[in-house]
Parts: structure tokens; sequence; C-alpha cells
């Protein structure tokens, strides 16, 4: 499975987002953290930003939902531009109910798990996955440093997924940088979420940011 960059738009400049999008034009998808203020807390933004970004770049939405009841939002955010649709897994609503829901809408599904949840927790629903989102900091705020934890999670959902003859994308999520890129990928992460190390001061260092990483992901 081929590695993707997933730049976190949360570290963007929300002043000049088009310019920013077309900085990293040469990434795979635009990481969009939806938060609800009540699931993590933080409130970032929603469905009409997003609508409002889908013209601007050719990018896959990847869209991950960090509130309590994901299920009767889905269809916004799929109508909003979303490519894929990623769910917690310790969200309020019933998570099979939800990736059936995203299935429906003809859009990617996704499952993430928060740093004290055991990974395992993930298993019974990989079956129809298309992704599965490995949190390596606490979600709900950029910059945290990398927990080193998040490694040994991905290695053990990698390999319960070859045992099981399970084509699953494995994301990662918080704290990455080219100094740890290489381990996380080492690990069976294929997507790699970055945010605050891809988005820089000047246009300039943020196109030589991405580079970077693409340079070093293969």
């Amino acid at each position: 499975m081929r590695n993707k960059l997933a730049p976190s738009l949360l570290a963007a400049d929300f002043s000049k987002l088009e310019s920013e999008l077309q900085d990293i034009a040469d990434a795979h998808y635009l990481h969009l953290d939806v938060m609800d203020g009540h699931f993590v807390p933080n409130i970032s933004f929603g469905a009409p930003v997003i609508r409002r970004l889908r013209p601007l770049t050719g990018l896959i939405f990847d869209v991950h939902l960090m509130i309590s009841h994901p299920l009767k939002y889905l269809e916004m955010f799929a109508e909003a531009g979303a490519d894929i649709l990623n769910v917690h897994v310790e969200a309020r609503d019933d998570i099979a109910e939800c990736i059936k829901k995203i299935r429906a809408l003809s859009k990617r599904a996704a499952v993430t798990v928060k740093p004290e949840t055991p990974v395992e927790a993930v298993f019974p629903y990989l079956g129809p996955l298309d992704m599965a989102l490995i949190m390596s900091v606490e979600p709900g705020f950029g910059g945290q440093p990398f927990m080193p934890e998040a490694l040994r999670k991905a290695e053990t959902l990698a390999s319960y997924a070859t045992r099981h003859g399970l084509e699953i994308d494995i994301e990662m999520d918080g704290g990455i940088d080219v100094s740890n890129v290489s381990d996380v990928l080492n690990a069976g992460v294929s997507t790699v979420v970055a945010g605050s190390a891809v988005f820089g001061k000047t246009r300039e260092e943020t196109r030589r940011r991405v580079r970077e990483f693409l340079h070093l992901m293969g």
C-alpha cells in the first residue's frame, strides 16, 4: 500500500487557506479535524468550511470526526465534500451503524482510537473498514509531543490485519515530523498526518517541508 501524506488543516494559517492548500498540493490527503467541544475540549470547524474548501483543491478530504454523536452528521459531511469519514470508536453512537451509514453514502469508512484505548477495540470493525487511525497524541489540540507507545499499537494492528488477510490503511496522527516518520512507517503505518511539521511560516518553507516528507516516505 502506497505511503500517503495527510497535512492537517488545523495547523494552517486560516487567513490564507487558499494559498496554504496550493502549497501542499503534492500531498495526498487533507486531514480535517472536526471538534464539537464535547468529545474533545476544543471546537474547530464544521461542514460549511469543508464545503467552501472543496472547490479549491483536488486533495482527498480525510474528515476526522472528533464528535460524540457522529451518526446524525455523516450525511452532512459527505455532502460537504468528505471522501473519508472517520469516527472514533469511543463515540457514543453505534460504530457498526456509523460504518454502515458511511458505506451507504459511498464514502470510505475509518475508525479512530485514542491513546488510552487498546487498539484491539477496532478489531471487530476491520472487515468493512478502509482505514484505522491511531492517535499518537491526545485528540483536541495540535502541537503535542509524539507518544512512542503508539508505534506498538500500529504494529499490533498491522500484524492482526496480515494474519486475517485484511487490507487496511493504517493512519497515525499526532507529533509526527521528519525525525520520527521513518519509525512510524516501519511500524506498519501507511498514512501520516502532520500539522505543524508541514505548515511553515512562509510558502516556500511549507513546500520544502512537504517535499522532505514525501522523500522520506518514498
